[in-house]
C-alpha cells in the first residue's frame, strides 16, 4: 500500500499564503522596531543631552512672609540658567513664585534662596530649571 500525500508538490504552485504572511510580518515588525528605537533615542537625547541644569530641594524653612529654600543645583561648567520655585499656603493657593539665576563655572552649587510670600507658605516646590 502506498500513502497518498495531501500536499501539493514543492515549488509547483508558488509560495503558500502562510509564507507570504510570515515575510510581511517580519518586514513590518522590523520597520516598527527601527522606528521605536529612533523614537527612544530622540527622547533620550533631548532629556539627557539638552538638560544642562537641574536641581532639587534639600530642605526649606517656612516663615510668615518668606520661605528659605536650600537648593542643590547641578549644571555644566559653561551653562547658565535659572530655577523656578513656588510656595503654597495650607489651602493650596500659591503665595509665592520666583526664578533664581545660577551662573559661574561651578558644576554643583548648594545655595539657600529666599522666596518672598504674600501669606504663610507651607511648601517649597521646585517647578523646573532651564538653561539660558
Amino acid at each position: 500500500m502506498s500513502t497518498v500525500s495531501t500536499r501539493p508538490p514543492e515549488g509547483r504552485y508558488g509560495r503558500s499564503s502562510d509564507a507570504r504572511a510570515d515575510r510581511t510580518l517580519k518586514v513590518v515588525g522590523g520597520v516598527l522596531g527601527v522606528l521605536l528605537l529612533a523614537l527612544v533615542g530622540y527622547f533620550g537625547y533631548h532629556y539627557v543631552g539638552q538638560n544642562k541644569i537641574s536641581a532639587e530641594v534639600i530642605e526649606f524653612d517656612a516663615g510668615e512672609d518668606a520661605v528659605h529654600v536650600h537648593l542643590e543645583v547641578r549644571k555644566d561648567a559653561d551653562a547658565t540658567g535659572y530655577c523656578t520655585v513656588r510656595s503654597q499656603s495650607e489651602s493650596g493657593a500659591e503665595v509665592g513664585r520666583a526664578d533664581f539665576r545660577f551662573d559661574g563655572d561651578e558644576t554643583r552649587i548648594d545655595k539657600v534662596v529666599t522666596l518672598r510670600t504674600t501669606a504663610r507658605g507651607t511648601t517649597a516646590e521646585l517647578l523646573g530649571c532651564h538653561a539660558g
